[in-house]
């Protein structure tokens, strides 16, 4: 059946149905004479008929492959119906003989097996909300309760028992009755017939509890709602059985406006707003406040059943004013604790152990407005958002540059089982506001603040306790609300992460300091040292040779000169290690024009506005170049090099680019080479910046601080330079 073909059926179906129902209406109207109880007017019949074949008739129109909306309107086509027939045959009995109105009496007498007890209400609760069976194994439930109720249809057709519409009206002889199918409905013979139809009820109902309890979800709201209306129908129907037992003379209609609301009225638009999902998410609201109002309904009703009907039995005067006086001001004291205690008693049906989403939201706000600490109030809102949820684990997380990091948890992780726990940092995708992947999370929300991505709140539940579509919305809630809080968090996390980076580049540059000193001293000591010593040696021997051996101390001098050459060009080799003299004369560009000329690619070298500074500035830009240039050769595999330097009143930029294989920063290492570009230009105040994609080349930017004073050229020559 394609889409329009089910539409039009679907309102044509609606319209039979509105048709009976207004059928119902008119002869009611014509009958209303002779009425004597509320039953009379057909109030369930009419009813059904209506809001079944809307609810029906919306369903099937849009949603045709779910079997729920032609159900509903056979339900109320069906009812519809057995509220027009028997209203037609009493007409036809009071008012005078009507055409078929023996078949109307006849059709009434067996199509309410159809709707009831095993016929189209059972399916309700089988097929509900999918239009699918909870599982194959209910398939034999299914043909069974399908096969009953066209047994019963056909024994009571067959049955020749005097059709009787209503008890004061006459009844009329069933024109298709057989004598040997006398009594097959009644009596003993009709009882195993009841206790299996009542015995597939029951398994039916079960099935709805059986689908409620491995739901998951959207499935799982709209069982609440079903089951919602269902309870609550239930409910109200027993609680007017009771109220019976103790005001005998209730009149019928009593019993059947519960019955009229729930089945009419409150299952169909139930299942209505299930089916689609309109206002689904906000049943736990509405079951809180319909637990609230029976339980204040039942404290009045015991109050006033407990004082008037009870004490009144007892001195003798059911309706003494004084009495009923009593009972309403007992009420009105007590009606302020029996309602805060029935919202608790409502909020554990509900939500169970956990707190509500107002207290969650509450508890946080005041958190928000203490005076916790930056490094407190993480920890704090994840056990808020733990015990909101019923999650075993709950997880605030920072977004600090490219990685998120690990803001608070609950529980806290204990030592035993930091191993287990976990990482606390992970790097975050290059996306822009993406969120990585976390461990075993059912759920990950972002937390953003004017757009910007600052951390993400995640939390774990079991899963025998899924995540609730309202559970989801409480930490969507508490994500909007913790955006401020989060920035505070980053900015705190963001300085103590510098502050540590600080204090460990001073540490490695201390480091560095001592390890440089004690190779220029092993270098001076096992060199230039060892040289002076033996040339000491030599010149004493030369001085005692002198007097007997001339031209044996001629030639030792000669050797000396020598020696003292060598020694020279090893002191002349150290002291370019420390500080190149190529740098001091000539300037940085000079400088990095003949090491760029050394090295094994092309380098091009390009400067602007490039004076002289500070000997620390120089040589810091310089050693940084040489690095990356060294990083370079060993690593990208370039043809080409460029190298861009860039002077202005306040800083001293440079930037190295290749044309190499790039990486991935994200993922990447820092290496040993990188940390010492970043020390030392992070010990002038200065900051680095690679840029680098698969591909795509790598480039470098450093830049440190020069100020407005520039040095002048170095009037003082180094060891070597002259």
């Amino acid at each position: 059946m394609t889409a329009t073909t089910a539409r039009r059926l679907a309102w044509i179906l609606l319209a039979v149905g509105l048709l009976l129902a207004g059928g119902t209406l008119f002869l009611v109207s014509l009958n209303a004479p002779v009425a004597r109880a509320f039953d009379d007017y057909q109030p369930i019949e009419i009813t059904l008929a209506i809001t079944f074949s809307l609810v029906g008739a919306l369903v099937a129109s849009r949603r045709p492959a779910n079997r729920m909306g032609w159900l509903f309107l056979a339900a109320g086509i069906d009812s519809g119906i057995l509220g027009l027939t028997r209203q037609y045959y009493t007409r036809s009995i009071t008012a005078g003989p009507l055409p078929l109105a023996v078949w109307a009496a006849w059709l009434q007498n067996w199509i309410l097996f159809l709707l009831f007890p095993t016929g189209l209400a059972l399916f309700l609760f089988l097929l509900f909300p999918n239009g699918h069976l909870p599982s194959r194994r209910w398939r034999i439930l299914a043909w069974l309760a399908g096969g009953m109720s066209l047994v019963l249809a056909v024994l009571i057709i067959l049955d020749p028992a005097t059709i009787q519409p209503r008890d004061d009206l006459r009844g009329v002889a069933n024109p298709t009755g057989v004598a040997a199918f006398h009594g097959f409905t009644s009596g003993a013979a009709g009882a195993p017939l009841f206790l299996l139809g009542l015995s597939l009820l029951v398994a039916s109902v079960v099935a709805v509890g059986i689908r409620l309890r491995r739901a998951r979800g959207e499935e799982r709201q709209q069982l609440k709602w079903f089951a919602y209306a269902g309870l609550t129908t239930v409910v109200s129907v027993v609680g007017v059985v009771l109220a019976s037992l103790v005001f005998p003379n209730l009149p019928g209609a009593v019993f059947d406006i519960p019955t009229m609301l729930g089945f009419g009225i409150a299952i169909p638009v139930a299942c209505g707003v299930a089916i689609f999902k309109y206002g689904l998410y906000e049943v736990d609201i509405v079951i809180s406040k319909t637990v609230v109002v029976g339980v204040l309904a039942a404290f009045i009703t015991a109050i006033y059943v407990g004082v008037v009907v009870g004490v009144g039995a007892l001195i003798g005067s059911k309706s003494n004013v004084a009495l009923s006086i009593l009972a309403t001001a007992i009420v009105a004291v007590a009606f302020q604790p029996a309602r805060d205690r029935a919202r608790r008693f409502a909020d554990r049906v509900v939500y169970g152990k956990r707190a509500t989403p107002y207290e969650v939201l509450s508890e946080f706000s005041e958190r928000m407005g203490g005076t916790y600490g930056v490094e407190d109030i993480l920890p704090r809102m994840a056990r808020v958002m733990a015990e909101g949820t019923g999650a075993r684990r709950a997880e605030v997380w920072l977004a600090v540059g490219s990685s998120m990091r690990l803001g608070g948890s609950w529980p806290s992780p204990t030592a035993a089982s930091a191993e287990d726990a976990g990482p606390t940092e992970i790097p975050r995708p290059h996306g822009d506001g993406e969120l990585p992947e976390f461990r075993d999370a059912t759920l990950a929300t972002a937390v953003r603040h004017d757009g910007e991505l600052l951390g993400a709140l995640v939390l774990e539940k079991p899963p025998a306790d899924p995540l609730t579509p309202a559970e989801q919305k409480l930490v969507q809630d508490l994500a909007s609300q913790a955006g401020l809080v989060l920035r505070n968090a980053r900015l705190t996390a963001e300085l103590v992460a510098r502050l540590q980076e600080l204090q460990a580049s001073r540490q490695r540059v201390v480091a560095a300091g001592d390890q440089e000193r004690r190779r220029i001293e092993r270098n001076i000591h096992d060199g230039a040292q060892q040289q002076l010593v033996a040339m000491a040696l030599k010149l004493r021997l030369a001085n005692a040779l002198a007097e007997r051996d001339l031209e044996r101390a001629r030639g030792m001098m000669a050797e000396l000169e020598t020696d003292m050459t060598r020694a020279l060009d090893d002191l002349r080799d150290l002291a370019r290690g420390i500080y190149p003299p190529l740098l001091a004369d000539q300037g940085l560009v000079a400088a990095i024009k003949s090491q760029a000329r050394k090295a094994p690619l092309d380098v091009t070298v390009e400067a602007s506005d490039v004076d002289r500074y500070s000997q620390d500035a120089e040589a810091a830009v310089y050693f940084c170049v040489l690095e990356a240039l060294q990083n370079v050769a060993k690593y990208s595999g370039a043809t080409q090099a460029r190298v861009r330097l860039h002077g202005s009143p306040d800083h001293l930029e440079f930037e190295v680019g290749d044309d190499g294989l790039g990486f991935d920063p994200a993922t990447a290492r820092r290496g040993a080479g990188t940390t010492n570009m970043h020390d030392r230009l992070s010990a002038l105040g200065g900051d680095l910046d690679i840029s680098s994609a698969p591909g795509r080349g790598t480039t470098v930017v450093g830049r440190v601080p020069v100020g407005a004073e520039r040095a002048t050229a170095r009037s003082e020559p180094l060891l070597g330079s002259a």
